[in-house]
């Protein structure tokens, strides 16, 4: 788990020159990176979601394609469409900006659900049809979008089988004043984006998600993943709780989560600390809870308290 654990602090180190006191979140972020699955950023405008975004990107050898989303954009401005060539006489593919390997959906929640809908199949399959022909998505791929949840104008709210292809939602939050006063001082002549390097090639990267699968999870963990899961479903103030996928998104944050701390195994803390990333945005709290001010965050903390943690025993190899 070496070469994971080398790569993730290589990332890290590069994108805090950029995103200042946010280190746990650039770790989350790194989890969807090396787990192969997706994040969503969501958080008040200014907080720097955006340039994580593009930090991320830069710290990695592969194609970046941005999409700033807005009401009148297209499914076909996102995945691409076929153009009659008269010379050929022939139908060509143009590719649109979701065949990259790291795409950034900036303002996911100010397309259209028509045009939010295109990226399904891209993220779930890892291809994308158009005119009934199918196109793989190269590898490594991940989607990193953002959302402003305070501002609803002009806004179409994501739908539950979109959310649910994220494996993770993180939140930036204001950074403290010593941090807020370190990123004055850094952009007082030029943003560090700018000098930002590649640190990580596509090889690399891929070599590392092949480590995160080797990562062993003892059966009592995984029944611990399917409890605290099985419990979202239950609970009281849950009018629908995560699916198996929510099951299978923190079963690979646990193992990446390991593989970054440089361990080749997964221990309930690892679950414990990654429910909530994983789970939360999943959860959708039933009227009357929502009416005394539950939050999923909450639902998910009582979840963990009530969930009996599994104890140890020998590994047999």
């Amino acid at each position: 788990m070496q070469i994971a654990q080398t790569i993730g602090e290589r990332v890290l180190n590069n994108v805090q020159k950029v995103i200042i006191g946010k280190d746990h979140e650039i770790r989350l972020t790194l989890l969807a990176l090396f787990g192969e699955g997706h994040l969503l950023i969501e958080d008040v405008p200014g907080v720097g979601k955006t340039m994580l975004a593009r930090a991320i990107a830069r710290s990695i050898g592969c194609s970046f394609r941005r999409i700033q989303f807005t009401p009148d954009m297209l499914p076909s401005d996102v995945t691409g469409v076929s153009i009659y060539n008269q010379k050929t006489m022939e139908f060509e593919f143009r590719p649109g900006p979701i065949m990259a390997q790291i795409v950034l959906t900036d303002e996911i929640n100010r397309a259209t659900p028509k045009t939010q809908s295109a990226l399904l199949e891209a993220m779930e399959e890892r291809q994308v049809t158009v005119d009934g022909v199918t196109y793989p998505m190269a590898r490594p791929f991940l989607v990193l979008a953002t959302q402003n949840p305070i501002e609803y104008e002009g806004t179409f709210p994501l739908p539950e089988a979109q959310v649910d292809r994220f494996m993770i939602r993180i939140h930036l939050g204001y950074p403290t004043k010593t941090h807020e006063i370190d990123v004055l001082n850094r952009q007082s002549d030029h943003h560090p984006i700018q000098d930002l390097e590649q640190v990580v090639s596509v090889e690399e990267l891929i070599e590392a998600q092949q480590a995160m699968r080797n990562v062993y999870v003892d059966d009592l963990v995984k029944a611990y993943i399917v409890d605290l899961v099985t419990a979202t479903r239950e609970h009281p103030d849950i009018y629908l709780g995560a699916s198996p996928r929510g099951s299978l998104a923190l079963f690979s944050a646990a193992r990446a989560w390991a593989a970054l701390e440089s361990r080749d195994y997964v221990v309930p803390d690892d679950v414990k600390l990654l429910a909530e990333p994983t789970l939360a945005h999943r959860l959708i709290i039933s009227p009357s809870a929502r009416i005394k001010n539950v939050t999923a965050r909450q639902v998910v903390e009582d979840t963990l308290k009530n969930t009996p943690v599994p104890g140890a025993r020998a590994r047999v190899r």
